[in-house]
């Protein structure tokens, strides 16, 4: 296990910059959003906002996967980042197969999705396109030798949401309860992105916490082998239960992809939403939001308030969603139990922001 510890100066540096016009910028942060973006230059005291990243072992994404680290400076100057305009300012979600059995309670699940991704990328409109089964994207799939279970190949998915993409649209996500591979000779692949696209498709089904076990019950149990084209083996195909953690796993995931459409990089300064993982255990350790160093980087891509920003997240995790229809619909409370720490965290922060 390894302590990632940064100087107090090289985070000054990575947060604000050396150059004039971008120290400039950061000075208009008012008094209390610098103190809160500060709080990251405490990270080795007990108790700080931001914590020091923790290396548990070689299978972990920093060791595995050298990268340089970006700092604002670099994010701030890169020619081919995305930024949202008044032509291009919108996320589009589009749901891929499956998300359980078709009624109210799925249908509550992507919405809840929806309205996290809108209020963690606060100032931006975040809609959602019609559902589609794996038969309308005409994508090619396999049974995996390994795990026995259905995966899609990401490459046609891309190209399926690439046709699908409003003209009005940031970016556009492929959310899917069934595994992908993004080629045969991969085992699997969590997603895929097309960063200059603004695309992406990613999968919660390894986010079943059983996923691994023999008893996971998208094993298939007969030795099916499908023909291309078929897709009737989809049909009543098995999809992860919704639970707290599935939502909270899924939330992480979607806002940490999408991020990288802004073109933020793996962070590698403090504990964050923006770190690469390599494995569930790995995801699992990441924060739910960004550190102050990323923070900075969607807040100016994007314009928001950080204080409005934290607000409308916390809502999202304290107010349960009531039916919007006034139709009789049966109603399932938003299972929030896994946010509690994150609740704490953003109420902290808010203190800060608000202190007078």
């Amino acid at each position: 296990m390894k302590v990632i510890q940064h100087s107090v100066q090289t985070l000054q540096t990575a947060l604000i910059s050396k150059r004039h016009d971008l120290v400039e910028l950061y000075s208009k942060y008012t008094r209390e959003e610098r103190r809160l973006l500060e709080e990251g230059f405490q990270a080795d005291q007990l108790g700080s906002l931001f914590q020091p990243i923790t290396v548990h072992s070689d299978s972990d994404w920093i060791p595995a996967h050298p990268e340089e680290p970006q700092d604002f400076e670099s994010f701030y100057r890169d020619p081919y980042r995305k930024t949202p305009d008044s032509n291009h300012s919108t996320i589009y979600i589009q749901t891929i197969g499956s998300f359980g059995e078709a009624g109210a309670q799925t249908d509550q699940y992507v919405e809840w999705l929806r309205d996290y991704c809108q209020a963690f990328f606060y100032g931006l409109s975040v809609k959602l396109l019609p559902p589609v089964t794996v038969a309308e994207t005409r994508c090619s799939f396999r049974i995996n030798s390994n795990s026995c279970n259905l995966q899609i190949l990401t490459g046609d998915l891309l190209r399926f949401l690439e046709k699908r993409k409003p003209k009005d649209a940031f970016c556009i996500v492929g959310l899917t309860m069934i595994d992908l591979y993004p080629k045969d000779s991969w085992n699997f692949v969590f997603g895929q992105a097309s960063l200059s696209s603004g695309m992406g498709v990613f999968s919660f089904a390894r986010y079943d916490d059983n996923f691994y076990s023999r008893n996971y019950a998208g094993r298939l149990r007969k030795q099916l082998q499908p023909k291309q084209g078929d897709y009737s083996v989809f049909d009543g195909y098995y999809t992860p239960p919704i639970s707290s953690t599935l939502l909270l796993r899924s939330c992480k995931t979607m806002t940490h992809e999408i991020g990288h459409m802004f073109g933020i990089l793996h962070c590698q300064w403090l504990n964050c939403v923006m770190q690469g993982s390599n494995h569930l255990e790995e995801s699992d350790r990441r924060p739910l939001d960004f550190c102050p160093v990323c923070l900075r980087k969607i807040q100016v891509a994007i314009g928001f308030e950080i204080a409005e920003r934290y607000q409308a997240i916390l809502r999202w995790i304290q107010e349960d969603q009531s039916p919007t229809s006034h139709q009789p619909v049966p109603h399932f409370p938003k299972p929030t139990e896994a946010f509690h720490t994150s609740r704490l965290w953003l109420c902290r922060c808010l203190d800060i922001l608000q202190s007078i």
